[in-house]
């Protein structure tokens, strides 16, 4: 099966190991992946932040890039959230009778990683070993908007050697939420703390979830507390398929 691999804002400028591991695992698993080179941005942070004229100018072109595209997989929650919740709406503002269908045509062409693997593909074991004790953070896109809860737990859980710790307060904001953590800090760094305290209660050695961004923002909190827990996204835990792979914790 042919998947057309989107890769996120904060993947392509950050993150650029989570799409490589996206690729590795889907590969592993028999599929052929494309990287549409026309690809930008969906447009989350502009329309997040009231730009609507830009959200839907990159809607346009998000659409023109995936029109023919079979099965498309973002490993974000945040933007998948982003593509069914808000281009419908921006779609419908817009008066655009044409692009609204545009819109409604590629919706159930759209999956996060781990909605692709578990509900579209089947596949809970993709052949992973990791032989660290990880815990999941569960964002709040994944949460609210995709329902993707089980998802990644039953990945996890069929990782070979990997410990799987219960995250306290798993159901919780990390404080993040894009612009959120810039205009209100306080109440942000407030909600990271009680982030961090779970996580580190854990023991585990590892953080994942479905979002780099989250990621980012715990991670960014736990080089501060000086801790020696990694923070790595979803995709780079199933793509690990031995125990001495380098640049694993």
């Amino acid at each position: 099966m042919l998947i057309s691999l989107f890769i996120t804002c904060y993947n392509d400028t950050l993150f650029p190991e989570t799409g490589k591991a996206v690729v590795r695992v889907l590969e592993r698993l028999g599929h052929r992946v494309e990287f549409r080179r026309e690809q930008t941005c969906c447009g989350q942070m502009h329309a997040n932040t009231g730009y609507g004229r830009d959200a839907l100018a990159l809607m346009r072109h998000f659409l023109a890039v995936f029109r023919d595209a079979d099965l498309i997989c973002v490993p974000s929650a945040s933007c998948v959230a982003m593509i069914r919740d808000q281009y419908p709406r921006l779609a419908a503002h817009a008066g655009d009778a044409r692009l609204a269908d545009e819109v409604n045509e590629l919706l159930p062409r759209i999956y996060e990683l781990s909605e692709l693997l578990v509900d579209r593909l089947g596949v809970t074991d993709v052949g992973a070993t990791f032989p660290h004790a990880v815990t999941l953070h569960t964002s709040c896109h994944a949460i609210r908007s995709l329902r993707a809860i089980e998802q990644p737990l039953r990945l996890l859980q069929a990782v070979r050697d990997l410990t799987l710790s219960d995250l306290p307060g798993r159901t919780e904001c990390c404080g993040f939420g894009g612009t959120f953590s810039i205009k209100n800090a306080a109440v942000s760094t407030a909600m990271l703390d009680d982030k961090l305290g779970c996580v580190l209660a854990t023991g585990a050695r590892v953080c994942t979830a479905t979002d780099n961004s989250c990621l980012m923002h715990i991670g960014g909190g736990l080089r501060r507390k000086a801790s020696d827990v990694t923070c790595l996204h979803l995709a780079e835990i199933l793509a690990h398929d031995r125990p001495d792979r380098p640049g694993t914790p």
